[in-house]
């Protein structure tokens, strides 16, 4: 069996995976993380996007991250996330309507302030996040073990 890492993805709802995986990435400040065992410790700031993680002999996961911060150690990563959620529980039609919404008092320019300004953008990009995220889902077949040609 491949080297593991311990992955702890908590957001402020709930613990969303506790588990041994082979590798996580991340969507960071700096750009995307790809996290291994034995990676060299670090923290980073996690911004709204697409969180992967594989595990041996099992389809990748996808998941929605809004957003966090992540301590990464050589035996341990711990994401401690705004939101977070997994293709599978994504509501398509929800995110669909949220994403308009966005757009359309974007579109409209009546933003009171720059700060709400600030904020519906953000609301836009974690709508699309979770669209890209929740797409995965229907393009994806059922997760788990991949027959081995042995």
């Amino acid at each position: 069996m491949a080297d593991t890492i311990r992955f702890e993805f908590i957001s402020q709802e709930r613990i969303l995976l506790q588990e041994d995986v082979n590798m996580v990435i991340a969507p960071g400040a700096s750009g995307v993380l790809g996290i291994l065992p034995r990676h060299a410790p670090l923290m980073a700031v996690i911004v709204p996007g697409e969180l992967v993680v594989k595990k041996e002999s099992q389809e990748d996961r996808y998941y929605a991250v809004g957003g966090g911060f992540m301590e990464v150690r050589p035996d341990k990563v711990i994401l401690l996330a705004r939101s977070g959620e997994s293709a599978e529980e994504i509501d398509l039609a929800r995110a669909q309507e949220a994403r308009q919404r966005a757009e359309e008092l974007l579109a409209a320019g009546e933003m009171d302030s720059a700060e709400r300004r600030r904020v519906m953008e953000l609301a836009l990009r974690r709508s699309r996040v979770r669209l890209k995220v929740a797409e995965r889902r229907r393009k994806s077949p059922p997760r788990g073990p991949v027959p081995r040609g042995d």
